[in-house]
């Protein structure tokens, strides 16, 4: 294994960016008459879609604090803490290009619904977040720890006091960042708490992953942790609010969505990592080192992005189920193959960032 690179993550990553892919194609264009939570398809369909975005957050603040770690190693932590901030502006920059309607502001047509918060918005500021946390810790890697295990728990603990909470007083800059009044699809509670959990086992791969046996014991212990979330950790809540007399357990135990996924991301977690050398194709690897712009790709062709027009307004909801998953796999090819072979979002937008920045510190 690559000593920078944890390639069970990339698999992971692969894996989550095409259920991506056929998420939003089929919810985007099935239609609504085929969408039954109660038909058996359609509710184990929704609820394996439910774990994609857990398991991007959690994978990002993974891999991204293992290497923040690697680097440390090598005395080259300030460097990786530079690229972090760079890094975390950066997909937060690319989230808001996407959503920019320039066509409707050439016609002269405004709103502010561009500000809303995405997916990309969301891991980069998170990013910035764990390099604030690792900065304040002085880079002590057990008190830095400590702190994303505790705030990852808080957060998931805490969820019924922010769930509904308005922030309308502030500027909807700021407002989207902390609640979906206004649309946003994520805001950064409670998916910060992934980021931090991932964070947190990224220090334990760091600190025991040259240990004997690590691997049996890390995939046996996510697989074990993993059932005990999905199946019982209502129930510890119920029983830690019955001991403690803690309203707020109940109510977290009551809407337990956040510790549940939290299980079937370990789940993936232990299965991959069991399998990994089996599942280590390079097309695979490829994939999953390429999720940005196969993010950016599928984004613009399914929603319009900056053009306005995609496949949302050209089809609309009104596939069937069979032409949504044929339709969902074509697309899947056809929008890696973009990325293999015509697109390089990373490379050209880093070069570009990297001259602006040169140019302003050197002004």
């Amino acid at each position: 294994m690559n000593s920078n690179r944890l390639y069970f993550i990339d698999i992971i990553r692969a894996f989550a960016i095409l259920m991506m892919l056929q998420g939003h194609f089929i919810n985007t264009l099935l239609a609504d008459s085929y969408k039954d939570i109660n038909a058996i398809p359609y509710s184990v369909w929704s609820y394996f879609r439910g774990i994609t975005a857990p398991t991007f957050f959690t994978i990002s603040g993974l891999i991204f604090t293992y290497l923040l770690l690697k680097a440390k190693e090598k005395e080259q932590e300030n460097l990786r803490m530079r690229k972090g901030i760079v890094r975390g502006f950066f997909l937060i920059g690319i989230g808001y290009l996407l959503r920019i309607p320039f066509l409707s502001w050439f016609s002269g047509y405004f709103n502010s619904y561009f500000l809303v918060i995405d997916v990309l918005q969301c891991i980069g500021l998170s990013l910035i977040i764990v390099v604030v946390i690792y900065y304040l810790c002085a880079k002590r890697v057990l008190l830095f720890s400590f702190i994303l295990l505790a705030l990852g728990f808080l957060i998931f603990l805490s969820e019924p006091l922010y769930r509904a909470i308005s922030f309308d007083s502030l500027p909807a800059l700021l407002n989207n960042y902390l609640s979906k009044s206004n649309g946003s699809i994520f805001t950064i509670t409670p998916w910060f708490g992934y980021i931090a959990f991932g964070a947190y086992i990224a220090t334990l791969f760091h600190k025991y992953a040259k240990r004997p046996n690590f691997k049996k014991i890390t995939v046996i212990s996510f697989f074990t942790l993993g059932l005990i979330l999905i199946i019982s950790s209502s129930d510890i809540l119920i029983l830690l609010y019955e001991l403690m007399n803690i309203q707020l357990f109940l109510h977290a135990a009551n809407y337990n969505y956040l510790f549940t996924r939290l299980g079937n991301v370990f789940l993936y977690f232990s299965f991959f990592y069991a399998f990994e050398n089996y599942l280590k194709f390079p097309l695979v690897l490829k994939i999953g080192q390429k999720t940005l712009s196969i993010y950016v790709i599928h984004f613009t062709i399914i929603y319009g992005s900056f053009l306005g027009i995609g496949l949302n307004k050209i089809i609309g909801k009104t596939l069937t189920p069979w032409q949504a998953i044929f339709g969902a796999l074509f697309f899947i090819t056809i929008v890696c193959f973009i990325s293999f072979h015509y697109v390089k979002t990373n490379a050209f937008l880093y070069k570009h960032l990297k001259r602006r920045l040169q140019l302003l510190f050197n002004s």
